[in-house]
């Protein structure tokens, strides 16, 4: 069951009316179930505005690190399958882990433009500016910060971020 975050304050006086079941796709769904957090993350394939509640972000991380682990489980299994028992030799790619790496990749370029949609959304629900997602690239520290980040509470403030379409 989803509540309005800030009952108390209306972003947009002409928009008094509570929503009822999934929030417009311009406003973020504060404890989206897991079906509603996969479909928003694809409906907003390429949406660097607005904000996107954490239960959004988590379920994507979770739904990504799953696929992701599957995958590299079906690498290892393909490169094990076709090894050479020989003490000097390296493991050689099989059928298996060549289809297995073609698929990671395409998951990957797949995936990688909504992800960082986003994380900027994220970051703009807790009143961050979304360039602070570049972040990620310091190493080491970088990725530390943009976990704090994912992890913060709703900014009232972020509400500057919300541009309600007609979508």
């Amino acid at each position: 069951m989803s509540y309005p975050q800030y009952p108390s304050q209306q972003p947009y006086p002409s928009q008094h009316q509570a929503w009822q079941g999934e929030p417009p796709l311009w406003a973020p769904y504060y404890g989206a179930p897991f079906p509603a957090a996969v479909k928003r993350f694809f409906k907003k394939y390429a949406t660097f505005s607005g904000r996107a509640s954490r239960s959004e972000y988590w379920w994507w991380a979770l739904v990504s690190i799953i696929v992701s682990f599957v995958l590299n489980i079906a690498i290892s299994v393909g490169t094990a399958a076709s090894s050479s028992s020989g003490l000097s030799s390296s493991p050689q790619l099989g059928p298996g882990a060549t289809f297995g790496m073609i698929l990671l990749v395409i998951w990957g370029l797949a995936t990688i433009v909504p992800s960082i949609a986003l994380t900027v959304r994220r970051l703009h629900d807790s009143n961050k500016s979304g360039w602070m997602a570049l972040l990620g690239l310091i190493p080491f520290a970088g990725p530390i910060i943009l976990l704090v980040f994912a992890l913060l509470g709703p900014d009232p403030a972020g509400q500057r971020f919300d541009q309600p379409t007609g979508y």
